[in-house]
């Protein structure tokens, strides 16, 4: 498992993407008997760094983080500072789809920014928003038609159901 976490080091460098995605999923699939999840991303955190941002970690006052939010607040705020924020809001605050691109393929697309971005700030509902308003009209028309109604009237969970119904 430590191999997994360790072919996707984060050295803390400028050009890296400090999303924690990827190391979310691999220790999703640890699951030890009485063991919360949360202790596992605790405890194998260190071994998903390098170099800068292994010295980041160790710098901090002995055991002062202890809750895996905390540990992610910290590393966000030391990795991924306002200016790629707001990069990221304004990427997915202006989603629109493609002329070429599928609706399966602009939900990908849409899902992505939002992935890059783990400290949007935006809502589900708001989320659910831009991306249908960033949609193509034939797209709107499609999800309309499958809601039988306006697709912004289901709740977001509703709507995303069946946008996924879809073949997405």
């Amino acid at each position: 498992m430590i191999q997994l976490i360790q072919n996707n080091l984060f050295h803390g460098l400028p050009n890296e993407d400090p999303y924690l995605a990827t190391y979310i999923e691999i220790c999703n699939t640890i699951r030890l008997a009485g063991v919360p999840a949360e202790a596992i991303k605790l405890s194998l955190f260190l071994f998903s760094l390098a170099r800068e941002a292994k010295r980041w970690l160790h710098s901090i006052k002995g055991n002062s983080l202890k809750s895996w939010d905390e540990v992610v607040e910290k590393f966000l705020k030391k990795y991924f500072p306002e200016s790629k924020t707001a990069e990221g809001k304004a990427a997915i605050s202006s989603f629109h789809q493609f002329p070429d691109e599928s609706l399966c393929e602009a939900l990908e697309r849409f899902r992505g920014l939002l992935r890059k971005t783990p400290t949007h700030g935006f809502s589900e509902p708001i989320e659910l928003n831009i991306f249908i308003d960033g949609l193509r009209p034939q797209s709107k028309q499609l999800l309309d038609a499958s809601a039988g109604g306006k697709i912004k009237m289901k709740t977001p969970d509703e709507a995303m159901n069946l946008i996924e119904s879809m073949h997405c």
